[in-house]
């Protein structure tokens, strides 16, 4: 594992779930105030299970990010680091995909894209 990964980056806030050579499972959780240092993740599917609101950070430009519980949202490839802005606790679940992910394009997007 690399040093931007985010199970070794901030152990305190992912961990693995479940992987094979297809995916990767990993459970996030905060507390209000809680902040992670940058680290990575390939193209995602994230599944919130607690409303949460959030600041990501990366290159110098930031995305204020607010999810209701039970939300699907894609997470393109991206370096971020993250913030709990909010009074409640954040927890996901997030799937990270391998291989033929758009990391190499430098993650143009910062942040999850929300359907709707």
């Amino acid at each position: 594992m690399d040093d931007d990964d985010p199970v070794v980056s901030n152990p305190a806030h992912y961990s693995v779930l479940w992987e094979n050579d297809r995916v990767r499972v990993l459970a996030y959780r905060d507390e209000p105030g809680d902040r992670t240092t940058e680290h990575r993740h390939p193209d995602s599917v994230m599944v919130t299970l607690t409303a949460f609101s959030r600041r990501l950070e990366s290159g110098g430009r930031s995305a204020d990010v607010e999810l209701p519980a039970g939300q699907a949202v894609w997470i393109p490839a991206q370096t971020h680091a993250g913030s709990n802005t909010g009074d409640t606790p954040t927890r996901t679940i997030i799937v990270e995909l391998k291989g033929g992910s758009g990391a190499e394009q430098g993650g143009a997007t910062l942040g999850p894209t929300i359907p709707g």
